[in-house]
């Protein structure tokens, strides 16, 4: 069998049949991604293979670490050329790493490069993904339009201007490009200096003086009203569990002034401030029917001196392993309680947890919106073959596939959309392989029909206001 052939993944002739005739052909709803809003506002077309593929990409960079490559190949000053090149030499030591399946499937999806990429190699490569950058019809639009992407939806901060949603709304020749509401910079208490220059961005775009948790609430409202009349629908977290503590209003308030006084809280007081506002959030979602995002469990920035070197989030991180069950329970069961429980995706990136959050969805489902509550597809260190089956037979096990609103890419990169075919490839082969065992009917009516609602319909149905409901 070759390398990536038109059956990678599929081990079954049922697996084969599922993902032809009903996977590969389905459009696209990118509901989480970190991709630049302003980069397909403006319709950026790249210079080079570094920009569209490299820049920015702390996944390529842990393997580059780990064979020696020194860092201003990284995230250092060396020239764009041969940053790539160490990249290309990197490759051939990522065999059985996902990196390895990734980088050959962009290249043969972006640029129908089928070469395997290496130090020989990489010359050529370069310059024919160039040519075809400089050239042809692969400016950030045209790559949406190319893997047939319906809806996507960016993050962003609430002390964004939005600029550039709002140049993207009045644009026709894009699918609707919509802003994610993540509001996490609120809670840096801990971090004083950080905060009070998230505040004073915060309070020139909501046009709000702030100067109490209070008149914090109103802008957070004010902008989050902004999203709505953007077209935002979701937000979204990055936590490493959630925060339940008891906390009034003027507790919180206590705690934001001595932060916006250079005093930082306390991680007790941190957590108290954080439970505070994350209630906060809930209401402010439940009220405008948005869904809420929960990626919880991920070790940030665990190399201090690098994080002070060159900066956060440049791919020092783990996954956590933190209890996550109590908060989680806590807090979501405080939201109802309140009447306040918006739609929930909740992601894990513990695979230990994977069945504890599965079956943590199941109590708060309402009897009247299907899949209301979701355990999210498998993110980070996970949205890999062994990580993306363990979250569908933990969801499966515990809960229902048919609601399940499938895959994200949670990228930075333009050359991460084949994440869903990836996805797609191991949901069909699972599936397959169950029906040639006899373990699911062989009906294609029936399971391609699950197949088609996981990686289009229900998202469609969620996100974009499709006709379609929820697969039942």
């Amino acid at each position: 069998m070759s390398f990536l052939g038109d059956d990678f993944l599929l081990h079954s002739p049922a697996a084969r049949t599922l993902y032809h005739d009903h996977a590969a052909g389905q459009p696209i709803v990118d509901f989480h991604n970190h991709l630049s809003p302003r980069d397909i506002a403006v319709d950026r077309r790249f210079d080079n293979l570094f920009e569209i593929w490299l820049e920015g990409d702390h996944y390529k960079w842990r393997a580059m670490r780990s064979t020696g490559v020194a860092e201003q190949y990284c995230t250092g000053p060396s020239p764009a050329y041969e940053k790539f090149l160490a990249w290309a030499a990197t490759v051939p030591k990522c065999l059985r790493n996902p990196l390895y399946h990734w980088t050959h499937l962009e290249l043969r999806r972006y640029f129908g490069i089928e070469e395997l990429l290496d130090a020989s190699t990489a010359p050529r490569i370069w310059e024919q993904a160039n040519q075809q950058l400089r050239e042809g019809p692969l400016t950030t639009r045209g790559i949406l339009r190319r893997f047939d992407v319906r809806q996507l939806y960016t993050t962003d901060d609430p002390a964004d201007s939005l600029e550039h949603h709002a140049a993207l709304r009045a644009a026709s020749d894009t699918p609707r490009v919509l802003p994610t509401f993540r509001p996490d910079g609120a809670l840096q208490v801990d971090s004083p200096a950080g905060l009070q220059e998230w505040v004073e961005r915060l309070a020139s775009v909501a046009d709000v003086h702030i100067t109490s948790v209070r008149t914090l609430m109103d802008a957070l409202t004010t902008r989050h009203d902004d999203f709505h009349a953007m077209g935002g629908r979701l937000s979204d977290h990055g936590l490493p569990y959630c925060f339940a503590l008891p906390c009034s209003e003027h507790q919180a308030d206590v705690i934001f002034q001595q932060a916006l006084r250079n005093d930082p809280a306390t991680p007790e007081q941190h957590a108290q401030f954080a439970s505070f506002m994350m209630l906060f959030f809930g209401h402010l979602d439940a009220r405008r029917g948005w869904t809420k995002q929960l990626h919880l469990g991920a070790r940030r920035n665990i190399n201090t001196r690098m994080a002070a070197t060159i900066g956060k989030d440049t791919g020092y991180d783990s996954i956590g392993d933190w209890p996550q069950v109590d908060a989680l329970a806590t807090y979501l069961d405080a939201l109802d309680k309140e009447n306040a429980l918006p739609n929930v995706i909740v992601y894990n990136s513990n695979p230990a947890d994977n069945h504890a959050f599965a079956t943590m969805i199941g109590n708060f489902q309402d009897g009247a919106t299907a899949g209301r509550i979701q355990m999210g597809s498998a993110w980070w260190f996970l949205d890999q073959k062994n990580g993306i089956e363990a979250q569908l037979d933990a969801l499966s096990d515990a809960g229902l596939l048919s609601t399940f609103v499938g895959m994200v890419t949670d990228s930075r990169s333009f050359m991460s959309l084949p994440r869903h075919e990836y996805f797609r490839r191991v949901l069909c082969n699972l599936l397959g392989q169950e029906m040639d065992r006899g373990e699911l009917p062989y009906d294609f009516d029936l399971i391609g029909g699950l197949v088609e609602a996981v990686c289009y319909d229900n998202a469609n149905a969620r996100f974009c206001g499709g006709a379609e409901t929820l697969h039942r």
